[in-house]
Protein backbone atom coordinates (compact mmCIF):
# COMPACT_ATOMS: atom_id res chain seq x y z
CA UNK A 1 0.00 0.00 0.00
CA UNK A 2 1.10 3.56 -0.55
CA UNK A 3 -0.78 5.42 2.15
CA UNK A 4 0.74 8.81 3.10
CA UNK A 5 3.59 8.44 0.63
CA UNK A 6 3.54 12.04 -0.58
CA UNK A 7 7.09 12.33 -1.98
CA UNK A 8 9.77 10.00 -3.26
CA UNK A 9 12.45 9.90 -0.58
CA UNK A 10 15.02 8.68 -3.16
CA UNK A 11 16.59 6.35 -0.59
CA UNK A 12 18.11 9.23 1.38
CA UNK A 13 17.59 11.05 4.64
CA UNK A 14 16.04 14.49 4.42
CA UNK A 15 19.28 16.46 4.76
CA UNK A 16 21.03 14.47 2.05
CA UNK A 17 17.97 14.69 -0.21
CA UNK A 18 17.66 18.48 0.17
CA UNK A 19 21.36 19.00 -0.52
CA UNK A 20 21.22 16.77 -3.61
CA UNK A 21 18.16 18.54 -5.01
CA UNK A 22 19.74 21.95 -4.34
CA UNK A 23 22.89 20.92 -6.23
CA UNK A 24 20.92 19.43 -9.11
CA UNK A 25 18.71 22.54 -9.36
CA UNK A 26 21.78 24.79 -9.44
CA UNK A 27 23.36 22.64 -12.15
CA UNK A 28 20.15 22.73 -14.17
CA UNK A 29 19.96 26.53 -13.94
CA UNK A 30 23.64 27.05 -14.77
CA UNK A 31 23.96 24.48 -17.57
CA UNK A 32 20.32 24.48 -18.79
CA UNK A 33 20.43 20.67 -19.16
CA UNK A 34 21.49 17.76 -16.95
CA UNK A 35 21.45 13.99 -17.20
CA UNK A 36 20.07 12.02 -14.26
CA UNK A 37 17.70 9.18 -13.41
CA UNK A 38 14.00 9.53 -14.17
CA UNK A 39 13.02 9.42 -10.47
CA UNK A 40 15.48 12.16 -9.51
CA UNK A 41 14.32 14.25 -12.49
CA UNK A 42 10.69 14.00 -11.34
CA UNK A 43 11.66 15.00 -7.81
CA UNK A 44 13.77 17.87 -9.17
CA UNK A 45 10.86 19.11 -11.27
CA UNK A 46 8.73 19.56 -8.13
CA UNK A 47 11.69 21.30 -6.44
CA UNK A 48 12.83 23.73 -9.14
CA UNK A 49 9.63 24.87 -10.87
CA UNK A 50 8.31 26.91 -7.88
CA UNK A 51 11.75 28.58 -7.69
CA UNK A 52 11.55 29.55 -11.37
CA UNK A 53 8.07 30.95 -10.80
CA UNK A 54 9.41 32.93 -7.83
CA UNK A 55 12.16 34.39 -10.05
CA UNK A 56 9.61 36.19 -12.25
CA UNK A 57 9.32 38.82 -9.52
CA UNK A 58 12.79 40.30 -9.07
CA UNK A 59 12.73 41.56 -5.50
CA UNK A 60 15.18 41.21 -2.64
CA UNK A 61 12.70 39.04 -0.77
CA UNK A 62 12.24 36.58 -3.66
CA UNK A 63 16.00 36.44 -4.22
CA UNK A 64 16.55 35.55 -0.57
CA UNK A 65 13.90 32.85 -0.65
CA UNK A 66 15.41 31.30 -3.79
CA UNK A 67 18.91 31.52 -2.28
CA UNK A 68 17.70 29.62 0.80
CA UNK A 69 16.83 26.73 -1.53
CA UNK A 70 19.70 26.86 -4.03
CA UNK A 71 22.57 27.96 -1.72
CA UNK A 72 24.70 29.21 -4.66
CA UNK A 73 25.07 32.88 -5.58
CA UNK A 74 25.96 32.11 -9.20
CA UNK A 75 22.83 30.01 -9.71
CA UNK A 76 20.58 32.66 -8.15
CA UNK A 77 22.03 35.46 -10.28
CA UNK A 78 21.77 33.28 -13.43
CA UNK A 79 18.15 32.46 -12.60
CA UNK A 80 17.11 36.09 -12.10
CA UNK A 81 19.22 37.65 -14.89
CA UNK A 82 19.07 35.08 -17.71
CA UNK A 83 16.32 32.54 -17.10
CA UNK A 84 13.54 34.76 -15.66
CA UNK A 85 13.31 37.22 -18.60
CA UNK A 86 13.09 34.35 -21.06
CA UNK A 87 10.28 32.52 -19.22
CA UNK A 88 8.34 35.66 -18.25
CA UNK A 89 5.37 34.87 -20.53
CA UNK A 90 5.21 31.14 -19.79
CA UNK A 91 2.52 30.21 -17.23
CA UNK A 92 4.31 27.08 -16.01
CA UNK A 93 5.96 23.91 -17.29
CA UNK A 94 9.47 25.31 -17.40
CA UNK A 95 11.27 21.95 -17.57
CA UNK A 96 11.18 18.93 -19.84
CA UNK A 97 12.18 15.32 -19.07
CA UNK A 98 13.40 13.24 -22.01
CA UNK A 99 13.98 9.54 -21.33
CA UNK A 100 17.24 8.24 -22.79
CA UNK A 101 17.25 4.54 -21.94
CA UNK A 102 18.98 2.49 -19.30
CA UNK A 103 22.33 3.04 -17.61
CA UNK A 104 24.93 0.37 -18.34
CA UNK A 105 26.12 -0.26 -14.78
CA UNK A 106 22.86 -0.82 -12.92
CA UNK A 107 20.15 -0.55 -15.60
CA UNK A 108 18.69 2.58 -14.00
CA UNK A 109 16.16 4.42 -16.17
CA UNK A 110 18.02 7.56 -17.33
CA UNK A 111 16.70 10.89 -18.57
CA UNK A 112 17.82 14.31 -19.71
CA UNK A 113 16.18 17.21 -17.90
CA UNK A 114 16.31 20.60 -19.56
CA UNK A 115 14.79 24.04 -19.40
CA UNK A 116 12.20 24.29 -22.16
CA UNK A 117 13.04 27.78 -23.39
CA UNK A 118 16.77 27.01 -23.65
CA UNK A 119 16.55 23.87 -25.77
CA UNK A 120 16.43 25.64 -29.15
CA UNK A 121 19.57 23.89 -30.37
CA UNK A 122 18.22 20.44 -29.45
CA UNK A 123 14.73 20.98 -30.89
CA UNK A 124 15.65 22.88 -34.07
CA UNK A 125 16.90 20.78 -36.97
CA UNK A 126 20.62 20.91 -37.52
CA UNK A 127 21.70 23.35 -40.21
CA UNK A 128 22.86 21.60 -43.34
CA UNK A 129 26.37 22.69 -44.09
CA UNK A 130 27.15 23.71 -47.66
CA UNK A 131 29.12 21.00 -49.42
CA UNK A 132 32.77 21.83 -49.71
CA UNK A 133 34.06 22.44 -53.19
CA UNK A 134 36.45 19.75 -54.25
CA UNK A 135 39.49 21.01 -56.05
CA UNK A 136 41.96 19.13 -58.13
CA UNK A 137 45.38 19.16 -56.60
CA UNK A 138 48.00 19.44 -59.24
CA UNK A 139 51.22 21.31 -59.63
CA UNK A 140 49.96 23.13 -62.71
CA UNK A 141 47.49 25.26 -60.79
CA UNK A 142 50.14 26.49 -58.37
CA UNK A 143 52.59 27.32 -61.12
CA UNK A 144 50.00 29.36 -62.97
CA UNK A 145 49.02 31.20 -59.78
CA UNK A 146 52.58 32.24 -58.89
CA UNK A 147 53.65 35.50 -60.56
CA UNK A 148 57.04 35.37 -62.25
CA UNK A 149 59.39 38.25 -62.70
CA UNK A 150 60.50 39.10 -66.22
CA UNK A 151 63.43 37.08 -67.49
CA UNK A 152 63.41 34.81 -64.44
CA UNK A 153 63.75 31.13 -65.22
CA UNK A 154 62.12 28.36 -63.22
CA UNK A 155 64.47 27.16 -60.46
CA UNK A 156 66.11 23.78 -60.91
CA UNK A 157 65.09 22.68 -57.42
CA UNK A 158 61.50 22.16 -58.54
CA UNK A 159 62.53 19.71 -61.22
CA UNK A 160 64.77 17.70 -58.89
CA UNK A 161 62.05 16.10 -56.69
CA UNK A 162 60.51 14.35 -59.69
CA UNK A 163 63.88 12.73 -60.47
CA UNK A 164 64.40 11.78 -56.82
CA UNK A 165 61.08 9.97 -56.61
CA UNK A 166 61.89 8.02 -59.75
CA UNK A 167 65.28 7.15 -58.25
CA UNK A 168 63.63 6.06 -55.00
CA UNK A 169 61.29 3.72 -56.88
CA UNK A 170 64.22 2.10 -58.65
CA UNK A 171 66.15 1.60 -55.39
CA UNK A 172 63.05 0.24 -53.70
CA UNK A 173 62.74 -2.45 -56.39
CA UNK A 174 66.39 -3.34 -56.08
CA UNK A 175 66.31 -3.48 -52.28
CA UNK A 176 63.27 -5.80 -52.21
CA UNK A 177 64.94 -8.17 -54.64
CA UNK A 178 68.13 -8.18 -52.63
CA UNK A 179 66.32 -8.71 -49.33
CA UNK A 180 64.28 -11.68 -50.56
CA UNK A 181 67.05 -14.37 -50.40
CA UNK A 182 68.03 -13.50 -46.80
CA UNK A 183 66.48 -15.77 -44.14
CA UNK A 184 64.85 -14.49 -41.00
CA UNK A 185 66.38 -15.44 -37.69
CA UNK A 186 63.89 -16.04 -34.89
CA UNK A 187 64.40 -14.04 -31.70
CA UNK A 188 65.25 -16.17 -28.64
CA UNK A 189 62.34 -16.93 -26.34
CA UNK A 190 62.17 -15.41 -22.91
CA UNK A 191 61.86 -17.92 -20.16
CA UNK A 192 61.18 -17.48 -16.50
CA UNK A 193 58.48 -16.13 -14.24
CA UNK A 194 56.07 -13.33 -14.74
Amino acid sequence: MRHNKAINHLGRKSGHRKAMLANMASSLILHKRIETTVEKAKALKDYVEPLITKSKEDTTHSRRIVFSYLKQKEAVSELFRVVAPKIADRPGGYTRILKTGFRVGDAADMAIMELVDFSDAAVAPAKAEAPKKSTRRSGGAKKAAEPKAEGEAAPAAKKAPAKKTAAKKDTAKVSTKAAAPAKKVAAPRKTGGK
